[in-house]
């Protein structure tokens, strides 16, 4: 995959995991909007309906008081006969509705009773005043009805009129009992008979005013927000804004965002916990996508070295044996056994890099059977430092042992283990620009020996390592063959300390050196 299409993948992938992210939160943002208003329009049905039971309670109460006195001194009522059955208190109060009840039923009984023991009386009295009056049975039974229907309409005028300036003159407090206003307010809230699906199962604070000020019916800790108060107009008239009888109910609701938030909790939080689902595998995709890209480059670029490293040995054996099959050459028995001797050892070059590869490979799939026995981890440098000396000398470096460890026997596998040491002096002396300097050092630690090589290289930068134990990673990429190799060395010797329950570790700064750090246990 270029570079092009991999770029235009990740942007179009980015781009529907962000939509789909803004989508998810339009979709949130507009359930909240939605529930908002859903509790809005159901506070305010339930605010009229009890601001409608309020109302329906007092003109009945009012009504019946009307009645009552309206029996009591045989004609309508006055302000004046008001004002003498006006009692304080809810308890004579509610004895006086109990008992204008009963007054006004008795008061119904008695007028039916007469109406229905009398009608022939009736039907004659009608008779002589219809013709007295110069009119029919009918017109004169039309004319009585439009004169009840206009009295009815006066006196309900009159009623209204004693209604409004009867409870203008008094407080809220005493027109509705407060224990009654809770009831009814906690009971239309909580247990809505009417729609189950509309309560307000939430704490809440309430006040009435008047006029804009507070009254004396309230709760302790109500204080108005308009964001979380709503109001219902209580004994509203067609002037209400006008009126000196102009009270409103209002409600408040401190936690109205928590509960609001809890309705769509649930459904929030799958989104949430689907929305993470996503994300993750998101980018886990893209992590494998770009780990994938890698080990291409990876890949090509050890096919390049491997390539490299196998040019140089095979054009060496086909001069050589061009050489040979030369007459002159042929018949000189030193130069035959030169040029024999030089394509064995470039043989065993390219037999060593094919087994490194075998080596790993194996390691990869667990095949490579490792059998330890008891060793001196000194006679195991010993013999790496043998390996590599002449390759020092070579470059008129200088290798400095600095052995301080007193207990060195250690359960290894000597041939794998020397290879480990192998390669990390190798890369030492190969990362070295000028003469190599390399120090070995051995010390004890508790129960474990350090072995610690160190040289005064190129060094390599933080991110280098973090990698330099990957396979085929090389810090110098592509076709530059300033140092030889193929990218599998310190991988060999990462799964190699692994198998043998040690640790490895590096330190180095660009431009200083490197020092790699084996912990290994040892054994008593």
């Amino acid at each position: 995959m270029n570079k092009t299409r991999f770029r235009l993948l990740v942007f179009f992938m980015s781009l529907s995991l962000i939509g789909i992210i803004l989508v998810q939160l339009y979709w949130i943002n507009l359930s909240l909007k939605i529930n908002n208003e859903q509790f809005k329009f159901n506070v305010q049905i339930i605010l009229n309906r009890v601001a409608e039971k309020l109302r329906t309670e007092e003109e009945l109460r009012f009504n019946n008081l009307y009645y009552h006195i309206k029996d009591s001194v045989g004609h309508r009522p006055t302000k004046a006969d008001f004002a003498n059955y006006m009692y304080k208190g809810d308890l004579k109060e509610h004895q006086n509705i109990v008992y204008s009840d009963y007054l006004s039923q008795s008061y119904k009984e008695e007028l039916e009773f007469f109406d229905k023991n009398e009608p022939d009386e009736k039907d004659s009295s009608l008779t002589e005043i219809s013709e007295q009056n110069g009119m029919t049975i009918d017109e004169y039974k039309l004319s009585v009805e439009n004169a009840r229907r206009e009295d009815a309409a006066r006196e309900k005028r009159h009623i209204k009129y004693l209604f409004d300036y009867y409870n203008t003159e008094r407080p809220i407090e005493s027109r509705i009992s407060e224990e009654y206003f809770l009831k009814t307010l906690r009971s239309d809230f909580r247990d809505n008979m009417v729609d189950s699906e509309n309560k307000v199962d939430i704490d809440f604070e309430y006040a009435i005013y008047k006029r804009g000020l507070a009254t004396k019916m309230r709760s302790k800790n109500f204080s108005y927000d308009p964001n979380l108060s709503y109001t219902a107009s209580l004994f509203p008239d067609k002037d209400d804004d006008r009126s000196e009888n102009f009270y409103r109910l209002m409600v408040s609701f401190p936690s109205k965002k928590q509960y609001i938030l809890s309705k769509i909790l649930g459904i929030t939080m799958l989104s949430v916990i689907f929305t993470l689902i996503i994300i993750i595998a998101y980018l886990s995709a893209i992590n494998q996508l770009i780990k994938q890209k890698q080990i291409s480059e990876i890949k090509t670029d050890f096919i390049n070295n491997m390539t490299h490293e196998f040019k140089t040995p095979i054009a060496t054996i086909n001069l050589a044996l061009d050489a040979i099959k030369n007459p002159k050459i042929l018949g000189d028995t030193e130069k035959v056994q030169r040029y024999l001797q030089m394509i064995r050892e470039e043989n065993k070059r390219m037999h060593s890099q094919v087994e490194n590869v075998l080596q790993i490979s194996k390691l990869d799939r667990k095949e490579l059977d490792i059998t330890k026995d008891q060793a001196n981890i000194h006679d195991i440098i010993e013999d790496a430092i043998e390996h590599v000396h002449l390759i020092i000398e070579a470059r008129e470096g200088h290798l400095t042992r600095h052995f301080h460890a007193t207990r060195t026997t250690t359960l290894l596998n000597d041939v794998h283990f020397t290879n480990v040491l192998v390669n990390i002096l190798d890369n030492a002396i190969k990362y070295s620009e000028g003469e190599p300097e390399i120090d070995v050092y051995t010390e004890n630690v508790k129960d474990f020996i350090l072995i610690k090589i160190s040289d005064k290289g190129l060094g390599m930068s933080k991110t280098t390592q973090k990698r330099i134990f990957e396979k085929f990673f090389r810090e110098h990429t592509g076709d530059l063959h300033n140092v030889k190799g193929h990218g599998l060395g310190l991988a060999y010797v990462k799964r190699i300390i692994d198998d043998h329950n040690c640790n490895i570790y590096v330190e180095s700064e660009k431009g200083k050196g490197s020092t790699f750090i084996i912990k290994m246990p040892l054994i008593n």
